[in-house]
């Protein structure tokens, strides 16, 4: 049996796909959400990445707004596109066939086998699933995500962005008891892409090669441009946790989402002492960088080269 991935498909979003890929496991599917991007662009990144890569698996379009509250992006970090580039962009093509994320999911789930969930941004679609099919919900054998943040956010002071963006939808995810496994900004920030990295890529000579460099170089550069060495590869770093449990290693915690305070809402916040609470997840505590770097900057290399 395959696995199924959750995205709102910028281009650390691709590269977890080609991590998720390059480690041989089948996708099943893949539903799109809001976040990086309304999901309109979503669904274009996800239709132009099908198309530059070869994907053939079902790509199902999700959930457009938030369970409560306003429409957040990340557009003004990445761009209308969700994703900037030193040159390159994604082939535009048509638009992807109208297909519901939601009944996609059930029938997935309906089916017999492992439930395995790699989720990398705004929980949306899972919430949905839980309200609604709390019975198929409870099938889910694995729930990774990239989001939260141990000690700090990103978006704003307090939260990172997949959850400021629908921390009710994390709420709903915690209160059903999901399997959730959080690889948070904390992780995440340990494992970094430099422009030195890019080059390689570049020089890979295969069919995507020169659109890979630019897109790496363009995420790279949300960092460079900042003052810093190189940029967090947040979302393959998931991918990773996902499909080598060698390379980061997980506790477990008592894991809430804040949901109300002009300064806190979207919050995680982590209660590791068993004697104050009961855990109901587990958080991303340490990484082997090094493996971790090869093994996505491997498979891109091997994306390059085709």
């Amino acid at each position: 049996m395959g696995v199924w991935i959750d995205t709102d498909m910028g281009f650390d979003d691709i590269a977890a796909v080609l991590v998720v890929l390059d480690a041989g496991e089948e996708v099943d599917g893949v539903s799109l959400v809001f976040g990086n991007t309304p999901i309109d662009q979503v669904k274009r990144n996800a239709a132009g990445a099908a198309r530059a890569f070869g994907w053939n698996f079902p790509i199902h379009e999700g959930r457009s707004l938030p369970v409560l509250g306003k429409l957040e992006t990340a557009e003004r970090i990445l761009g209308e596109a969700g994703m900037p580039t030193a040159g390159l962009t994604l082939p535009e093509v048509d638009a992807l066939p109208v297909s519901d994320a939601f009944a996609a999911l059930c029938a997935w789930l309906e089916e017999e086998g492992p439930k395995r969930i790699l989720a990398l941004g705004p929980l949306t679609n899972l919430a949905a699933l839980c309200l609604a099919r709390p019975d198929l919900a409870a099938r889910i054998t694995d729930l990774t995500w990239m989001g939260g943040g141990v000690t700090s956010g990103n978006h704003t002071a307090s939260a990172e962005f997949n959850a400021f963006a629908d921390p009710e939808a994390l709420a709903i995810v915690f209160s059903h008891g999901l399997p959730l496994r959080m690889v948070d900004l904390d992780l995440c920030r340990k494992v970094f892409g430099y422009p030195d990295d890019v080059a390689p890529i570049r020089a890979a000579g295969g069919a995507n090669a020169a659109l890979l460099a630019d897109l790496l170089a363009g995420y790279i550069s949300i960092g460079t441009s900042r003052g810093r060495p190189g940029m967090a590869i947040y979302d393959p770093c998931a991918a990773v946790a996902f499909v080598n449990p060698g390379a980061i290693s997980f506790r477990s915690a008592r894991i809430d989402v804040e949901l109300g305070g002009t300064l806190t809402r979207g919050r995680t916040v982590v209660e590791t002492r068993a004697s104050h609470a009961t855990f109901n997840a587990d958080y991303a505590v340490d990484a082997h960088v090094e493996t971790t770097r090869a093994q996505i900057l491997g498979a891109l290399m091997r994306e390059a080269q085709k």
